[in-house]
């Protein structure tokens, strides 16, 4: 990609504002070393040396936004316990309009604890309830997404199935967003309800499982991306490959982009920062392609950190200026 074009493209993200709706959670790091098996059973015994927490899922998507230096509206469900103040007060501090938020009494903040030695996972540990949201808060959410549809210039859905995203809320928003630029996250449960879009970006897996087609090769791919398209009447599929980068897929074209990883230390949230960077770079007048690209790149720089990583401009300005790729 040409370099002047990425800085101009990145130079606009500033002041640009997108309303992220879905899943919020809390990402709890719990840092150690590991010296002992323990005698109780045979498993590592962790030293704790410290605890950290980032916001997760949606809350992720949010991060890497403010990163980059939009404006952020997250819109969603947090409990009234610990976690959710925790959550709200993060999110807050780094700069996102936490107005949009609303408390449900009636289930707990979603958590995801990890435990991590000598830079390895031993062990995650989920805290959530994954019930549908009842009809009144189903209410407050869809007036939330309204009201702040009206000052937004693109929209972001992160679905990670923990009962947020109802087909009735997905149906009111993506309605009332049809105007707008709007990427989708999916999960497979409510993969027909994703319409209209601008761009939905399913990884292989997940596109797989919602056409049944298993992808081996490209005929199979555009196979699976057309009938994601003829689905949800979405221009645009982007289909994240892992080691193989991503495919982006429309009516007429099929565009690969080759992983930017260097070293891979941890996938942790890369969907999260793909969909922000490439809802940000559209909204910034970016074209589609070019988003992709830029979205690629900075997908490349999380996975070689380790956790819940974000993305600043200048890293991702500098990532592509060391890799010149050009646009087809």
């Amino acid at each position: 990609m040409n370099p002047q074009r990425a800085q101009d493209i990145i130079q606009n993200f500033a002041g640009r504002r997108l309303i992220v709706l879905g899943d919020l959670m809390l990402d709890e790091f719990i840092w150690g070393e590991v010296r002992r098996i323990s005698p109780e059973a045979p498993v590592p015994v962790v030293e704790v040396k410290r605890e950290s927490w980032h916001a997760g899922g949606a809350g992720n998507v949010v991060s890497n936004l403010l990163a980059l230096g939009a404006q952020v509206i997250p819109i969603g469900i947090v409990g009234d316990d610990w976690a959710g103040q925790r959550l709200r007060a993060q999110l807050a501090q780094a700069g996102a309009d936490t107005n949009f938020l609303i408390t449900d009494l009636t289930r707990p903040t979603t958590v995801k604890t990890r435990i991590v030695a000598h830079h390895q996972q031993m062990i995650r540990a989920d805290r959530e309830s994954r019930l549908p949201i009842p009809e009144v808060i189903e209410d407050q959410l869809i007036s939330m997404f309204v009201e702040a549809l009206k000052t937004a210039n693109g929209v972001i859905v992160s679905d990670y199935d923990k009962g947020v995203l109802t087909p009735r809320v997905l149906q009111k928003v993506l309605a009332a967003a049809a105007d707008k630029i709007v990427c989708l996250d999916p999960k497979i449960k409510n993969f027909s309800c994703y319409r209209p879009v601008t761009v939905i970006t399913p990884n292989q897996l997940e596109a797989e499982r919602a056409t049944g087609i298993d992808i081996t090769d490209e005929a199979s791919l555009l196979a699976a991306a057309h009938q994601i398209r003829r689905l949800l009447d979405c221009p645009y599929v982007l289909i994240t490959r892992g080691e193989h980068g991503m495919a982006l897929i429309s009516q007429e074209t099929i565009f690969y982009i080759p992983t930017m990883a260097r070293e891979v230390y941890d996938v942790t949230g890369a969907g999260d920062t793909v969909i922000a960077t490439l809802a940000l770079a559209l909204t910034a007048g970016a074209e589609i392609t070019e988003a992709a690209v830029i979205a690629n790149h900075a997908a490349g720089i999380v996975v070689g950190k380790l956790g819940t990583a974000t993305v600043l401009q200048a890293d991702l300005m500098r990532a592509i200026q060391q890799e010149n790729q050009p646009i087809a």
